[in-house]
């Protein structure tokens, strides 16, 4: 069976995005991104909302640009080898390779690919998360904590939850950013 992972990168108060919707404090070092693509690479299938998915579709074309760094080729290959599903109600039509758009989540289905993929999951963007969370779909939990606290925006765990966790891993990086990894208890 394959697990399902939820990851962030997150400031140390618990944000994925400021009240602007930026992310730029959150940009990995290479050290981080090299550590990332590691974790990445035996993702079979990433599930995405439609903010996530659009932001993550960069990687479909970041390889093609000119001199890209070697750890950028890198993950743009891993994340065209993966399958993607976005849930949305209003994308029209998608602009990468391997991916197909639903409409709805569905918690049955998600179950049924977890008990049937050869490969783990991935689950990106807080929102899809937190459905996930929620209904108990969710394994493991790898977070990346940088090191600033931004005060506001959007949350990368939902406030309505409760969750019991293992620590699994623990990493600190050079540029002050400290990895965590949990799996979720029963």
């Amino acid at each position: 069976m394959a697990k399902l992972i939820y990851s962030a990168l997150t400031s140390l108060d618990g944000y994925v995005a400021d009240e602007d919707g930026n992310f730029d404090w959150a940009e990995p070092s290479e050290e981080v991104h090299v550590f990332i693509n590691d974790l990445e690479r035996p993702v079979g299938t990433h599930l995405y909302g439609r903010r996530m998915y659009e932001v993550m579709a960069y990687w479909e074309t970041a390889d093609t640009v000119a001199d890209p760094p070697p750890f950028f080729r890198d993950y743009a290959k891993i994340w065209k080898a993966a399958d993607k599903i976005v849930y949305s109600k209003t994308l029209a039509e998608v602009s990468s390779a391997r991916t197909r758009i639903e409409r709805e989540f569905d918690i049955d289905a998600v179950r049924q690919l977890k008990a049937t993929a050869d490969r783990d999951i991935g689950v990106g963007g807080p929102d899809l998360a937190a459905q996930a969370i929620k209904a108990g779909l969710v394994d493991e939990l790898h977070f990346f904590l940088a090191p600033v606290v931004i005060g506001g925006g959007k949350q990368s765990l939902p406030d309505d939850v409760r969750l019991e966790l293992e620590l699994l891993d623990e990493r600190r990086f050079a540029n002050g950013v400290v990895h965590l990894h949990y799996r979720t208890r029963p």
